[in-house]
C-alpha cells in the first residue's frame, strides 16, 4: 500500500556526528509538520554510521548508508533523489541549525515560493559569538555572489535551503562537496527561479567541536560562483 507524499522531505547528511546526530534526530521528528526524514551517512569512522545502523526505519524515516566517503555534497544529492516530499529541505547533523525554524520556511514556500533560504543575518548577536573569521568570510562569499548574478541575497551560504522538489530536480547538480551549497543558489538564479529569505537562528561552533569547513572552502566557493555564472 502506497503512501501519500509527505509536504517535506530532511535530508539529514552526516560524517562523525556522534555527539549530535541522535539528538537531531528526535529534533527534526519532533516538528509537528507532514514530513519524511532521510539521514545519509557519508561512511562516518567514530561511531555514528553504527548508530543509524541500529535505528529503525520507521515510517517516514529512511537511512542511506554510503559505501565510501563521496563529500556531503553527494549526499545530498542522494537524499533528493529519493524524496518524496513537495519540498525538500537540508538540515546538519550538528547543532547549529534549530530545526524549530523548518515549518516557519514551509510555511512561506506553501504560499507559492520555490525557493526559501534562512538567513542567519538577523540573528548577528550568536552569529558572531563563533569565528569572526568565519562570519567575515560568510558575508564576503554573499557579496560576491550578489555581485556576480546581480542578487540581493543577505546568506548564500546557508545549510536551510528550501526548494520545491520538482524544481530542483529539473537542475542538473554535479557537486560532492561543499561547494553545492554554491552550486544550488547559482544554478537557481541562472533558471529564473526567485530565492526568498526568511531569518532563521544560529549557534555556530568551532573546530574543537568538529567544524570541518575552512578557508579552502572559501575560496573554492567563490570560484563555483564564478564558474557556473559563464560555464556549466
Amino acid at each position: 500500500m502506497s503512501h501519500p507524499a509527505p509536504a517535506l522531505t530532511v535530508i539529514i547528511p552526516a560524517y562523525n556526528e556522534i555527539g549530535t546526530i541522535e539528538a537531531i534526530i528526535q529534533r527534526v521528528r519532533a516538528l509537528e509538520i507532514d514530513k519524511e526524514i532521510i539521514v545519509v551517512d557519508n561512511c562516518s569512522t567514530d561511531g555514528t554510521r553504527e548508530i543509524l545502523e541500529k535505528m529503525p526505519e520507521e515510517d517516514g524515516m529512511a537511512v542511506v548508508l554510503q559505501p565510501e566517503n563521496y563529500g556531503k555534497g553527494t549526499s545530498v544529492r542522494a537524499g533528493i533523489e529519493r524524496a518524496r516530499g513537495e519540498f525538500v529541505v537540508c538540515q546538519d547533523a550538528d547543532l547549529e541549525y534549530d530545526p524549530q525554524d523548518i515549518p516557519r520556511l514551509l510555511e512561506v514556500a506553501k504560499k507559492g515560493a520555490d525557493a526559501v533560504f534562512g538567513t542567519r543575518l538577523s540573528d548577528r548577536a550568536r552569529r558572531e559569538g563563533g569565528n569572526t573569521l568565519f562570519s567575515a568570510g560568510r558575508r564576503w562569499v554573499t557579496t560576491w555572489f550578489n555581485l556576480v548574478f546581480g542578487a540581493r541575497l543577505t546568506d548564500v551560504s546557508t545549510c536551510y535551503k528550501m526548494m520545491r522538489t520538482e524544481v530542483i530536480r529539473d537542475i542538473p547538480l554535479v557537486g560532492g562537496g561543499f561547494d553545492l551549497d554554491f552550486e544550488i543558489p547559482a544554478k537557481l538564479r541562472k533558471a529564473g527561479v526567485e530565492i526568498v529569505e526568511v531569518p532563521v537562528s544560529y549557534d555556530p561552533r568551532d573546530f574543537e567541536a568538529g567544524k570541518k569547513i575552512n578557508w579552502r572552502d572559501g575560496l573554492k566557493a567563490m570560484w563555483t560562483i564564478l564558474k557556473f555564472r559563464f560555464g556549466g
